[in-house]
């Protein structure tokens, strides 16, 4: 896997459908998956990979296949917009959250899906999202 395709990926009923390419066979690229769950940890789907099992030769078709899976399995669908405010840069995934006046991010390197953030806080999206993308700026000078 290069990496995950977090620009492609998709909201649905409270989990974030990333495709990533799995293989290539004979010049065909097969994609698979990966959730990440409003619920976090909460939640038995949250960071799983590929929990159909099932993979497709294009991006729609992976979606599908996800989303098949959750309304077959899982217990926890609900519409939320947990991931609404999610951006890509530098292949990193960050997801804004705002609670009242306060702002926290979720932020995912372009390889694993695990949560790097720093546990800061700030007052609006904006400052929040200059802040990651001045340090992923700084740490691509080194």
């Amino acid at each position: 896997m290069n990496r995950f395709l977090y620009e492609k990926s998709i909201t649905y009923q409270g989990y974030l459908i990333i495709p990533f390419l799995f293989t290539r066979v004979g010049g065909e690229f097969i994609y698979s998956y990966a959730l990440l769950a409003a619920e976090g940890y909460e939640d038995e789907f949250h960071k799983a990979k590929n929990p159909s099992g099932l993979c497709a030769n294009n991006l729609s078709g992976i979606v599908e296949i996800a989303q098949q899976h959750l309304n077959k399995c899982s217990q926890n669908l609900k519409d939320d917009n947990y991931f609404e405010q999610r951006y890509t840069y530098q292949n990193h995934l960050i997801i804004i959250h705002q609670e009242g006046n306060k702002c926290f991010y979720d932020h995912y390197p372009s390889n694993e899906l695990r949560n790097i953030a720093a546990p800061t806080l700030f007052f609006n999206p904006d400052d929040c999202i200059n802040w990651i993308k001045q340090r992923l700026n700084r740490s691509q000078v080194r």
